[in-house]
Order: C-alpha cells, then sequence, then structure tokens
C-alpha cells in the first residue's frame, strides 16, 4: 500500500483523498455540464458534450490550484483553439499538416491570449478531423465547446466551495519580508529553461513554507 501511494504522489501534494475528492467534482461537473448544456438548447435526445471537455474536468476538479485549469483557460482555451481548428480546416483541408498546423497554432495563440490550456489541443484536432464536428460547423465552437466550458467552470466553481480548494485559485500572500524574493523564482526558472505547472506565486509561498518546516526540524534535533 505504501509503494502505491508513492507512486500517487507523481504530483506534489496528490494523496488519496484528493483523487477521490477529483473523481467525486468530475463526476458531478461532467454530469451537470452535459445535463444543463443539452437543456440550454433543447436537445432531449443525448447529452451535449465535446470529448475536449473530459480532459477539462480532470485539470478543474484534480488540480485546480493549476495556471492551465483557471477560468479563463478552460473557456478561452476551448473555443479559441475550436476557431483555429476550423479556420486551418477551410484553408488546408484535413490533412495531417492541417491537424499539426491547427494545434501548433492554437498553442501560439492561447499564450498570446493567457488561456493556455491542454484540452485546447484536443479541441483544435476535433475541429480538423471531426467529421461529425465538421457538419456542424463554426458555431461548434460555441454550442457545444464554448458552452460546456463554461459550465464545467461554473460547476468548478459550487464544488470546490466544499472541497476545500481555492478556485478560481488565489495564491497564498507572501510573507511581509520574504527571504525568496520575486526576482530570485524568475532567476531559478530561467536557469531550469523548462515551464512548470504552478505559477510563480504560488512557488515562491511553498519555498517559504518548506524552509520554515526545515528550520523547525532542524531546531527539533
Amino acid at each position: 500500500m505504501t509503494a502505491a501511494l508513492l507512486k500517487l504522489r507523481l504530483l506534489a501534494g496528490a494523496n488519496w483523498r484528493e483523487r477521490l475528492v477529483a473523481a467525486l467534482g468530475a463526476t458531478l461537473g461532467i454530469g451537470l455540464t452535459g445535463a444543463v448544456a443539452a437543456l440550454s438548447v433543447g436537445s432531449h435526445a443525448a447529452l451535449l458534450l465535446a470529448a475536449p471537455i473530459g480532459a477539462s474536468a480532470v485539470l478543474v476538479f484534480a488540480v485546480p490550484a493549476s495556471p492551465l485549469a483557471q477560468p479563463w483557460p478552460v473557456v478561452g482555451g476551448c473555443a479559441i483553439s475550436t476557431l483555429v481548428g476550423f479556420g486551418v480546416a477551410a484553408l488546408l483541408g484535413h490533412g495531417a499538416i492541417a491537424a499539426g498546423l491547427a494545434v501548433g497554432l492554437a498553442i501560439v495563440l492561447m499564450s498570446l491570449l493567457r488561456c493556455l490550456h491542454p484540452p485546447g489541443g484536443a479541441c483544435a484536432l476535433l475541429a480538423v478531423l471531426g467529421s461529425a464536428v465538421l457538419d456542424q460547423g463554426i458555431g461548434f465552437a460555441l454550442v457545444p465547446m464554448g458552452l460546456n466550458a463554461l459550465l464545467l467552470v461554473l460547476a468548478g466553481i459550487a464544488f470546490h466551495r466544499f472541497s476545500g480548494h481555492s478556485y478560481p485559485h488565489r495564491p497564498v500572500p507572501a510573507p511581509a519580508h520574504p527571504r525568496i524574493l520575486a526576482e530570485d523564482i524568475d532567476a531559478a526558472l530561467a536557469e531550469a529553461h523548462e515551464s512548470f505547472d504552478v505559477s510563480p506565486e504560488d512557488l515562491a509561498a511553498l519555498l517559504e513554507s518548506a524552509e520554515r518546516h526545515a528550520i523547525a526540524r532542524r531546531g527539533r534535533r
């Protein structure tokens, strides 16, 4: 059991309670999103859900502190990337080159608009390759994609009022006289040459807290 728990900690802070809470949230969030979306447009035959929303639900409910899971990235990333996919398909058709370009352009545009959201890549690809999606036209970016994303965010906000997480996430305020400054974080990130799924503010707060725990632990020896 201990080995299984250690394997679960591929994400910092992950534990079985958090994963079960995430599973419950995703169950309720996707169920409500599909049902409300179908009712809102008068679709009684089936749930009105776009597949990439399942990936968005993983972020919103399993890692609600992630910058990639915040409301604007979820809604903007899904809708904008879908529009990118339709635009590329209209110009270049539906082959492999169009598929790759749609995902690449979606990443660039989401980055420029500060709404980077991993499921956006699937939204762009779906708009190029999904025959059923193509038949629905460019309005698919709004209904169901944009509507799904908005409803999922609202479900996430409601659920996380009871889950113990802040959503939309608000970083913990920094100490009045922090030992680790913002420029120290920026320098370390630049040196790493990597992107991490945590905001600089949260990273600074975690490092400050870890340093306090280390000082307390050394004091107990």
